[in-house]
């Protein structure tokens, strides 16, 4: 009995370990997340229990393959922006990263119809490397006109990047906004000498 029960020992504990891993990370993404971008089917996406923060399992997105050749992936949501019209909203969350080549950040847009009429996508103080958990934000205002509000995470090329504890909420104009219209242009021209480096 002993000489069956160690033959058969090794596989058994082999699948516990396997079946704990697979429920500890399910790549599928969050129910009200979707997976979207430029490539996404080089990216996965799914929740991760073993990358809890604040008490709560994380979401997480990363590269299939160690180079995704040239496109980005997204986890992200939409939704009308019906209740938040004449507002400024905020998304926020908590997020670590691991072997960002490129870069990483949160994002979030606001469209009339098909125009994009203000966005923020992190990229001029993006995530990169391997960082520790750490808070992150995009603010921007929703005009009177605006039909649908999107946002989420968004990973170009190499690495992975974990979400926890996103917010979507309202604020005051005492917090400043930290993207612009679709297109975000300067307020005048700027640097005409060429003596700004």
């Amino acid at each position: 009995m002993a000489a069956n029960f160690a033959r058969y020992s090794k596989p058994v504990v082999g699948l516990v370990l396997l079946l704990t891993f697979t429920l500890a990370v399910q790549a599928a993404a969050p129910p009200g997340w979707f997976l979207a971008g430029t490539k996404p089917a080089s990216y996965e996406a799914g929740t991760d229990a073993q990358a809890a923060y604040n008490g709560h399992p994380s979401a997480y997105l990363k590269a299939k393959e160690p180079d995704p050749g040239g496109g980005f992936g997204t986890l992200m949501q939409d939704f009308r922006a019906d209740k938040y019209v004449g507002k400024r909203v905020r998304f926020s969350a908590f997020a670590k990263s691991d072997g960002i080549q490129s870069w990483a950040g949160l994002w979030m847009r606001v469209d009339k119809e098909k125009d994009s009429v203000a966005f923020d996508n992190m990229m001029d103080r993006p995530i990169k490397g391997t960082t520790g958990w750490q808070k992150y934000d995009v603010v921007l205002d929703v005009p009177q006109d605006a039909t649908g509000i999107f946002f989420g995470v968004l990973l170009d090329g190499p690495g992975a990047v974990w979400l926890n504890s996103a917010n979507f909420e309202v604020v005051g104009t005492e917090v400043p906004t930290t993207g612009g219209k679709g297109s975000k242009l300067p307020d005048g021209p700027t640097n005409l000498n060429f003596e700004n480096r």
